[in-house]
Parts: C-alpha cells; structure tokens; sequence
C-alpha cells in the first residue's frame, strides 16, 4: 500500500512538473531587469554627451538620461547637426567618432525644397528650440504641429522629423530630452525659420 502511494505521489508531482513546463514554454519572453532603473542610462549619457553640460538648475538624473535618448537612441546628431562629425571623424569612413560640436544640435541641414532641420540649442533664455517652453516640446512632440509655421506649403505638421515615433516616448523620456537640450551649449541662428536674424540668440 505504501509503495503505491509513493508511486502515486511521484506520478502526481511529475505531472504538475510537466503542466508548469508546458505553461512556460508558451509564456512571452520577459528581459530580466537588473535592478538598477535608468541609472545605466544616465551613466552612459554622461560619457557619450559630444560637448560640456550646463548643469546649474537642471535635474542631472534627467540630463544623464536625456543624453542617452539623444545620442544613442534617438540620432538626433544625423539631421540636427551640420555636418555630423568634424573632418576626419566620419566613422562611416573607417574614422575614429567626433562629432561637429561647434554645431551641435544647432540645425542647418537641407533636406529638400524648403525644409532645414532646425536648431535645438538653448537660446538666450536658457531654453531649447529658440525659447520654448517644456509645455511646447511635448505638444510638439505629441502632435508634430510647427509652431513656426516654417513651410506653409506643406501644411501645419513638421515634415522629414520622425515625430509619429517619438509621440510613443513616455513623458519622462520626453522631458529628459528637454533637459538635456536645456543643459547643452548655444548655437547661433535659427536655420529652417524664414525671416529668422542670423545672431543674437546666443546673449
């Protein structure tokens, strides 16, 4: 009688063993965190940011991460910096990486007709985007509605930005790109904006 409890009970524990196997097998794959939220992030934001960070005022969590958003996720250097890389750092030839950080993120690029990619340095104000505040950037971000009205032609969205994917970015990513946008250096001009005067957004 013993034995074939013990044989039962083997029997038993082996086929709840198999249905949990089985409900495994077809469950979603889940990365596993490692515990430490952004904090990655925001250290590798800091080693990657190209050029000196303001960081008087700022949320440094949220500049750290917004640097990584920018520069490793986003490629906001491809269309907002002209050129990209300083002669002889075009990784694209086999060059060791350096980015144009005299014009970093400071607009410029041609893209077609009308359309240059537009300068996202702090002005004057201390403000990304020629002043705007961060309300701004998220609805911008949000809708892809130019507040500049720059290409009347094409209608009141921005064209070539990719803005139908960063809309998806939470409200922190967002904000940690404004932050890290607020902290970076100041780029004369406002290329893309019609009218715009060619100095003074810097002081």
């Amino acid at each position: 009688m013993r034995l074939f409890h013990e044989k039962t009970l083997h029997a038993g524990t082996f086929a709840t063993l198999l249905a949990a196997s089985v409900m495994l097998s077809h469950a979603p794959l889940v990365r596993a965190d490692n515990g430490d939220g952004d904090e990655s992030k925001i250290k590798t934001g800091f080693a990657i940011a190209p050029v000196p960070l303001n960081l008087r005022g700022k949320n440094r969590a949220l500049v750290g991460l917004g640097s990584y958003i920018v520069n490793a996720q986003s490629a906001c250097n491809d269309c907002h910096t002209q050129p990209n890389y300083a002669p002889g750092g075009d990784p694209f030839l086999g060059q060791t990486e350096q980015i144009n950080t005299a014009g970093y993120l400071g607009g410029g690029r041609v893209f077609f007709g009308p359309i240059i990619s537009r300068n996202l340095t702090p002005d004057k104000t201390g403000l990304p985007l020629g002043g705007a505040p961060l309300s701004e950037f998220i609805e911008i971000m949000r809708t892809g509605v130019d507040p500049d009205h720059a290409h009347p032609a094409f209608g009141p969205l921005l064209q070539v930005m990719p803005w139908p994917v960063y809309r998806n970015m939470t409200d922190r990513d967002l904000r940690a790109i404004y932050e890290y946008l607020s902290a970076i250096p100041c780029v004369e001009g406002d290329p893309g904006i019609p009218g715009a005067p060619p100095t003074g957004r810097c002081s």
